[in-house]
């Protein structure tokens, strides 16, 4: 069991670590190419891929794509149309954010920590489920809260950026992404689920640009953005999905969970390898919003008579 756990997690950090570089791509592709179209672009790259997992997968066992019984092919459809449209509010107004960041900004770290607050707010959500909630997840929210004033507005209000409140509220969908899948996903194949999910968030942002973005999305930005495209559709999407459900089949939830939000680490390192800077408060914003992402998993490892 320990050497799974250690397997596991270093599946894991390898994910977190596609995922954190990520925020990287995503900085870059907003140069060229609106928000809408990266995600209709990326979403339709990581269903390609993902098809090709499954064909591969399933080849020998001749599974069908969909389950042959009705109500198991309907419960798979509407989880997969639910978390796709949650999906489609997410990553597009995390990149409408990432995109509105003004030049200088270290908007790879900003944007990686402030989206890590999923981490906190799914437990925090479970009291709507009438869920018991640990103390030490009320304690990760207000540090948390702290770490947001220090991070955004620790020189007052000017220090706000609306890139900042975008990405809070597409932590919020995440969220509700999360929550989905964990109240109707559990028993369902966690491959076809994000196939479904990527082609409804890719489906709905084609929409929305050829609606929105018909002046802003050009062929000749996708061609100067496609590596970075090629690294959401296929490495953030496509393989580091597929590790993160090969490293939970393996590691600890709860250390599963707190090695996966190093990805707000690794955004903000790859920040720094692209030449952005931090300033000491964000520096210090930053520590105790992760800190508070580490104090939200407490309760994970405590015993069950601690935690009632």
């Amino acid at each position: 069991m320990k050497y799974n756990n250690i397997k596991g997690s270093f599946i894991l950090l390898t994910a977190a670590f596609l995922w954190g570089m990520a925020f990287v791509a995503q900085g870059l592709l907003a140069e060229s190419v609106p928000p809408f179209a990266i995600n209709f672009l990326r979403s339709y790259i990581a269903v390609i891929f993902l098809l090709g997992f499954i064909f591969i997968r399933d080849f020998k066992s001749k599974i069908p794509l969909f389950p042959k019984e009705k109500p198991d092919r309907k419960k798979l459809l509407t989880t997969g149309l639910f978390c796709g449209i949650a999906m489609w509010a997410a990553t597009n107004l995390q990149q409408f954010g990432i995109g509105l960041y003004p030049k200088g900004v270290p908007s790879e770290a900003r944007a990686g920590f402030l989206t890590a607050l999923y981490v906190i707010l799914v437990p925090a959500a479970m009291i709507f489920f009438k869920r018991r909630v640990h103390i030490t997840v009320w304690l990760a929210v207000i540090i948390s809260i702290v770490g947001i004033y220090i991070l955004c507005a620790s020189e007052g209000f000017s220090g706000i950026y609306l890139s900042d409140i975008l990405i809070i509220l597409s932590a919020v969908a995440f969220t509700t992404q999360i929550l989905i899948v964990d109240m109707l996903g559990a028993d369902l194949d966690g491959v076809k689920l994000s196939l479904l999910q990527f082609f409804v968030c890719g489906t709905i942002s084609l929409l929305t640009s050829l609606i929105l973005e018909q002046n802003t999305f050009t062929l000749s930005g996708v061609i100067d953005g496609i590596l970075p495209l090629l690294y959401l559709g296929i490495v953030s999407s496509g393989i580091a999905y597929t590790l993160q459900i090969v490293g939970q089949k393996y590691a600890n939830p709860a250390i599963a969970s707190i090695v996966m939000s190093l990805e707000s680490v690794f955004a903000a390192l790859g920040g720094l390898m692209f030449g952005k800077t931090l300033a000491p408060h964000e520096i210090i914003g930053c520590s105790i919003m992760f800190a508070a992402i580490i104090i939200a998993q407490i309760s994970d490892f405590l015993p069950k008579k601690v935690k009632a």
